[in-house]
């Protein structure tokens, strides 16, 4: 089977050696980060992983904690910001996922870790995306990304996991270089991101 324990040994060991040799990078955008929207730095939240078990998946912070006068956070579009939305429209926000990488709890290219939430609203056609562990890149990912309609991108997720292959893997890495300086599809319609999946009624 693609991606067995051998591969993800190896992909691990490259994602130490990108940590590594990003470092500048990473103290760069700490330091722009920290000045920009303040601390923390990070941001980390409970994410589904291979089988839906969960792990703490790390992000550079993007949003400030900006509330109303009744102490309730702003919308996501009220805080992002241009140096929040600059920073997810690069994908520089997900390089701290190369950690997750290194732990084994994320691959380089697989269906996003969505919200702990969302599992049990997936049909099971729609539940296999969780039957490869999740990755900072995807299928659904160069196809769209936050454009898509939910079902759109899961159809995409299973897709990848019903025809994943080292060659199909490194497409994806080559277009999603692309998409990073093109910068399409970051966000949905209307939407700071993308909204918020409520099953598959409204898809």
């Amino acid at each position: 089977m693609f991606k067995d324990k051998v591969f993800y040994f190896f992909e691990r060991i490259a994602a130490a050696i990108l940590l590594v040799l990003l470092s500048p990078l990473f103290l760069l955008l700490c330091w722009q980060v920290a000045s920009k929207l303040g601390k923390p730095i990070f941001f980390t939240q409970l994410r589904p992983g291979l089988h839906g078990k969960a792990f703490n998946m790390i992000k550079f912070r993007s949003m400030r904690d900006d509330k109303d006068a009744q102490g309730n956070l702003l919308s996501d579009a009220e805080r992002l910001g241009s140096f929040g939305r600059a920073l997810r429209a690069s994908s520089a926000d997900e390089l701290p996922e190369l950690w997750n990488i290194v732990k084994g709890e994320m691959s380089f290219v697989g269906p996003r870790p969505l919200l702990m939430e969302y599992l049990p609203l997936y049909s099971p056609e729609q539940a296999k995306r969780h039957d490869v562990k999740p990755g900072i890149t995807g299928w659904a990912q160069i196809n769209g990304r936050n454009a898509l309609s939910w079902q759109e991108k899961f159809e995409l997720d299973v897709w990848y996991v019903n025809n994943r292959s080292l060659i199909l893997d490194i497409k994806i890495l080559i277009l999603t270089v692309k998409k990073v300086f093109v910068k399409d599809g970051v966000s949905a319609e209307g939407e700071a991101t993308m909204s918020k999946f409520t099953g598959n009624s409204e898809s």
